[in-house]
């Protein structure tokens, strides 16, 4: 059976060695709390994708530079979540090794666990930090008996030292604020958002230069995005997100990112469509954060 490959029909599926962003479809859906169906966001973004233009405003065209749709990463091959992200976390290391941007399309937020993975053993500690852009913080330690809750996804980073800085949360619980102020989380929560300057946001000089982007699509508005487990009200708008990515990402480079949760529903195509849109600006503002000329 055919696996649709990203943008196809504008670009051919470029070879992993020669491509500049490796798309990687995890199509997790197991600690899932609410609505269903994020084990069909991948293939949904990957299908939308194929309806996109080449060029995205202000960027280019990143498509230019190659994209590899990798074969997707199946929870049946694996004997459990760790060993799952495990090997996420080799994927990742090998499209670096190869010169690319590795892209995580979810699937639930807990595959982020992969890239956290990534981080920590590939880099020094400290030296990359995290965008988060969410309706939840995910700073729970364990969450209905399971640390790799989706919930807790953000835990687990922050416990080893990753720093993190947090866009859009409007929805969270007292565990969470309290681990938000003992590991010193950074953020800019939707309401501090409303009718400001999203221009004016900046990463502190502390923080680190490189970056990962972890984007749950829930932080978008649910009257945008209401093919997500848990939409919520009060959140940001299209350019709104990628004001705000171009904002936080000034001055530094991007290694990474993901897009997830989303839960593909019937009658709510344009969400499979934003998500995908959403996916390529990240690949556009990676390309020209990293000086690659498209």
């Amino acid at each position: 059976m055919h696996q649709p490959f990203f943008l196809e029909g504008e670009f051919s599926n470029t070879e992993w060695n020669e491509a500049s962003f490796h798309i990687i479809p995890v199509p997790l859906e197991e600690t899932v709390t609410y609505g269903k169906g994020t084990s069909n966001g991948p293939i949904e973004i990957i299908k939308a994708s194929t309806q996109l233009e080449q060029l995205i405003e202000g960027y280019g065209n990143p498509g230019t530079l190659g994209i590899h749709t990798a074969d997707i990463i199946d929870r049946m091959s694996f004997h459990d979540l760790e060993e799952l992200f495990n090997h996420t976390a080799r994927i990742m290391d090998a499209s670096l090794n190869a010169g690319g941007l590795p892209i995580l399309l979810g699937g639930e937020h807990s595959i982020t666990n992969g890239a956290i993975r990534f981080i920590e053993n590939r880099f020094e500690k400290g030296k990359v930090g995290i965008i988060q852009f969410d309706a939840h913080m995910d700073l729970r330690d364990t969450y209905r008996g399971s640390k790799w809750n989706h919930a807790c996804v953000m835990h687990r980073a922050v416990e080893i030292g990753i720093p993190l800085y947090q866009v859009g949360i409007r929805s969270f619980s007292q565990e969470e604020l309290e681990s938000r102020e003992c590991y010193s989380v950074l953020h800019a929560d939707a309401s501090s958002l409303y009718g400001q300057d999203i221009t004016a946001l900046t990463l502190p000089e502390c923080f680190p230069k490189q970056l990962y982007i972890s984007f749950d699509v829930d932080c978008f508005d649910a009257s945008i995005m209401g093919a997500t487990g848990t939409p919520e009200p009060g959140g940001l708008l299209w350019w709104d997100a990628i004001t705000a990515l171009g904002a936080l990402t000034q001055g530094c480079t991007i290694l990474g990112a993901d897009v997830v949760e989303l839960a593909p529903a019937d009658m709510l195509h344009h969400c499979n469509y934003t998500a995908a849109k959403l996916t390529y600006a990240i690949m556009a503002l990676a390309a020209q954060r990293n000086g690659w000329t498209c």
